[in-house]
């Protein structure tokens, strides 16, 4: 008896199983994604270090340490271990540009790691998870615009870590200015509180730069339109601030998909060239600088921070970091 033959796959059948491959394919490439970014990149800081021409023609370079959204828990090891052992690049000045705690009892843990970098000339801004424990949010409303806070949101110790960190020789600079004296420049500084709870009164401390200073910078937490086109009009050299994570999750080669502020998407990360009432634009030649620079222009250098989340404790295409910013001279 002739063996029967094998009836041939319809169309509609191979489309399907086909269809099934490439979801298990997808799905297991996410999966893969998510157990790197939340198994080894959280946990994998890395220092980047920046080169910024805007000291005098002349000036000895200044090293600034830029820290940014810790969000430190007690548990954490390896995050506070590393941070602990930055003090041993020796910077001339240490910027916080907030979003230290993540928890009501991680005070004691952020002063801890910070302990060495406080005996250093240092300054700070508050980040809304600063003021109030974070609360549960769907990562993929970050997609629809910024965040909200939350009302009934319950308040963390922020005297206690504002107290720790003056006490230590730190300043304040929410909606307040100082000027400092680092090797021999006159740094003049202004900060604002945090924009993304509309904490920010730069009006309140408004001025142009000091023409004396050697160098003007700029510190916020969050780096909203509306605080950074003013300080660029005021002739600020460079403004420091956090708050986007550089996107926490990114896509390679397309970068960070949300912000959670008005900053386009990519300047969620990194040193670029700001210009009041525009945005990003590029930096003058280095052998024009001087020339090419505009009145409104600014550098503006955003962390990609430390931490994240208690509740979303993932990275993917975006390491915690820290920045060690090299200020040098302009070009003549």
């Amino acid at each position: 008896m002739p063996s029967a033959r094998a009836r041939p796959r319809s169309g509609a059948a191979a489309a399907a199983r086909g269809a099934a491959l490439a979801l298990a394919g997808v799905t297991g490439a996410g999966l893969a994604a998510l157990a790197w970014g939340a198994g080894y990149e959280v946990r994998a800081p890395r220092l980047r270090r920046v080169e910024v021409p805007v000291l005098p023609p002349g000036a000895r370079p200044l090293r600034v340490l830029h820290l940014s959204d810790l969000h430190m828990t007690p548990d954490q090891r390896v995050v506070p271990r590393w941070v602990a052992g930055l003090a041993d690049l020796e910077p001339d000045l240490v910027v916080d540009t907030g979003d230290n705690l993540a928890a009501l009892d991680a005070v004691p843990a952020v002063l801890r790691s910070l302990d060495r970098l406080l005996d250093r000339p240092g300054v700070f801004v508050l980040g809304s998870n600063d003021r109030y424990v974070p609360g549960r949010v769907n990562p993929l409303g970050y997609l629809g615009g910024p965040s909200r806070l939350a009302p009934r949101r319950q308040p963390l110790p922020t005297e206690d870590l504002v107290r720790g960190l003056v006490d230590r020789g730190w300043v304040d600079l929410d909606d307040a200015r100082t000027t400092l004296e680092l090797g021999g420049l006159r740094v003049d500084l202004v900060g604002v509180d945090d924009a993304h709870i509309g904490l920010d009164h730069y009006d309140a401390v408004r001025a142009p730069a000091d023409p004396s200073a050697d160098v003007s910078l700029g510190v916020m937490h969050a780096p909203y339109r509306r605080v950074l086109d003013p300080m660029a009009r005021d002739g600020l050299d460079l403004l420091l601030a956090g708050h986007t994570h550089g996107g926490q999750v990114c896509v390679p080669l397309l970068g960070a998909l949300v912000t959670n502020c008005d900053l386009p998407r990519r300047c969620a990360s990194g040193l670029h060239r700001w210009r009041a009432g525009h945005g990003p634009v590029a930096p003058p030649a280095p052998e024009g600088a001087r020339a090419d620079e505009r009145a409104d222009e600014t550098w503006l250098h955003v962390s990609a921070g430390l931490g994240t989340s208690p509740y979303a404790r993932v990275r993917f295409a975006c390491p915690p970091e820290a920045t060690l910013l090299r200020l040098v001279p302009r070009a003549g």
